[in-house]
């Protein structure tokens, strides 16, 4: 059996290591138990974490133990890390809703029966700290001035970086040391902007235990261009089916760029190397086959093979390559509220089609948005109950984006 380092060094996820050797003979040797952790900042997961999830996907199927670490702690501090300003306070009941909501996600992708993967919320010891032992026992052990080297706190200096965010570095590797006395957990994974938090936790636990500990961080999902992926211009990709629709997820992923391709197939299915880097290497107007694979794989695992076939069949009517299809996303509005017509900028929010009544006039104005194929060129424009055909009107959104709406 092949060892899972390897697995996930050639299909492009590992991008630091603490101890590469050591590592990789650990993971060859026996089960090691390792954390990965999501601070609930919103109530759903998005495309970022699911590559996390398929990270612990591929670590569980070579036998060893998730923690799924869920920081309703640390949420109430919020890590400072990528951001050029400090994250809005959430309340505790917020953040309690949200981490409900990540352990529904989360038990979609992994084994959690007989103790194959554990799931745990560090508001459970954080909440609880005493303020000076604290300090005593763990702040003794972190160096002021190695912290901030640290690029995740460097490129808060400017701006300002509050007391409250600069715990979050000692919080995290608190976690770490806590989940290595209670489970045996032997190493920290995460996305590459968490490097520096993760060897705090390294480096706490061969201080106070004695014991070795590693990290290793994987590659963050980002274009060949190096822009984060996951965005569209309505937001986010987001894993809950009622944020972002199967069939626009599906979508998401089939209109990526060619030159992107092989990487998203390497990293978010399972499908073996040899297939990845075949459909990877083809050109023209034959990429967009490997494109519907990459788009029904990623929507299979995260929203079952149902709802990936009616987003396929739905993607390939609108194209012209397959029949009919009910299941284009949709928006229903009452008769009522086009009794004396509605505006089209009222319209295109209420389907969430555009963020901003200004983002609306500018893609009007360029001619990125149509009904029923005809392209609307005035951003005054009324949609009365008459334009409906069969109750229903069809708008499209730039090039490859659809959406009804149905009148109830």
């Amino acid at each position: 059996m092949s060892n899972v380092f390897d697995v996930l060094k050639e299909r492009g996820f590992i991008q630091q290591t603490t101890h590469e050797d050591e590592i990789r003979e650990l993971l060859g040797k026996e089960s090691v138990t390792f954390y990965i952790g999501f601070d609930p900042t919103a109530d759903s997961l998005h495309v970022g974490h699911f590559l996390q999830a398929i990270t612990m996907m591929h670590m569980q199927k070579a036998g060893h133990r998730p923690i799924v670490l869920i920081g309703g702690g640390t949420a109430m501090v919020g890590d400072p890390t990528g951001k050029t300003d400090m994250r809005k306070m959430m309340t505790p009941e917020t953040i309690n809703h949200n981490a409900e909501c990540f352990k529904k996600q989360l038990s979609k992708f992994l084994d959690f029966s007989e103790g194959k993967a554990i799931m745990v919320n560090n508001a459970d010891w954080l909440m609880n700290l005493e303020y000076i032992p604290f300090l005593r026992e763990i702040g003794k052990h972190f160096s002021v001035n190695r912290m901030l080297t640290a690029e995740c706190f460097k490129s808060r200096m400017e701006k300002g970086l509050s007391f409250l965010e600069f715990n979050y570095m000692i919080m995290q590797s608190y976690d770490f040391l806590e989940l290595h006395r209670k489970y045996g957990c032997k190493m920290q994974l995460g996305g590459d902007d968490q490097w520096s938090n993760i060897l705090g936790g390294v480096d706490l636990i061969r201080r106070v235990e004695s014991k070795p500990a590693y990290g290793m961080t994987f590659t963050l999902l980002t274009t060949s261009e190096g822009k984060k992926m996951g965005k569209t211009e309505s937001g986010a990709i987001w894993l809950d089916p009622e944020k972002t629709s199967p069939y626009d997820f599906y979508q998401y992923w089939r209109n990526v760029n060619d030159a992107d391709v092989e990487r998203c197939l390497s990293l978010l299915t399972f499908l073996p190397m040899d297939e990845v880097r075949r459909l990877g290497s083809l050109e023209g107007a034959e990429i967009n086959k490997a494109k519907e694979i990459l788009a029904f794989e990623v929507t299979k695992l995260v929203h079952g093979e149902e709802e990936a076939k009616k987003a396929q069949e739905a993607a390939r009517a609108l194209f012209g390559k397959g029949p009919a299809s009910e299941n284009v996303p949709f928006t229903e509005i009452p008769h009522s509220e086009f009794a004396e017509g509605m505006n089209i900028m009222t319209l295109l929010s209420k389907t969430n089609l555009i963020p901003s009544r200004s983002e609306g006039r500018r893609l009007i104005q360029q001619g990125g948005i149509s009904i029923d194929g005809e392209k609307v060129s005035d951003i005054q424009l009324i949609i009365k109950e008459s334009d409906f055909k069969d109750g229903t009107l069809m708008i499209k959104r730039g090039k490859k984006v659809y959406h009804q709406v149905r009148l109830v």
